[in-house]
């Protein structure tokens, strides 16, 4: 089985590893991660090149997104388990969804924050957008 764990470094995300981890042995063979964080795009201000270069902003990606996922790979190589990790850019939850899609995932595990329907509709929430738009079965874990 192949699943795909999204993460932001958060308590929530750590929580979703932990799940994982946990419940391994429901699968016949130890799981196989897609670890994945996403970053929004920096916006695009005018003449913002002559200050900030291309490198600078691939390099803020890549610093977060290393540290964002550093407790997870620690946590998933000392289970024994196997991943891949990945940085992307774009718009969150579009972005977790196509990955899982284009790696061939089984499913998809993110933490959520576990706010209730109205938090949830004057906040917006990542995990209710997966799942809405995603044709992967998605797990939340709160």
């Amino acid at each position: 089985m192949k699943i795909l764990l999204a993460v932001d470094g958060s308590k929530y995300s750590l929580d979703a590893a932990d799940c994982l981890i946990e419940h391994a042995d429901w699968y016949r063979e130890k799981p196989t991660v897609e670890l994945l964080t996403v970053h929004l795009p920096v916006p695009k201000l005018p003449r913002m090149n002559l200050v900030v270069g291309k490198n600078q902003i691939e390099r803020y990606y890549r610093e977060e997104g290393e540290a964002m996922l550093a407790a997870v790979k620690k946590k998933l190589a000392a289970a024994g388990i196997r991943y891949n990790a990945s940085i992307l850019v774009g718009q969150i939850a579009e972005t977790i969804v196509a990955h899982a899609t284009k790696t061939r995932c089984d499913l998809i595990f993110i933490g959520t924050h576990g706010r209730t329907a109205t938090g949830k509709l004057l906040l917006g929430s990542i995990a209710t957008k997966v799942t809405h738009i995603s044709s992967i079965p998605v797990l939340l874990v709160r």
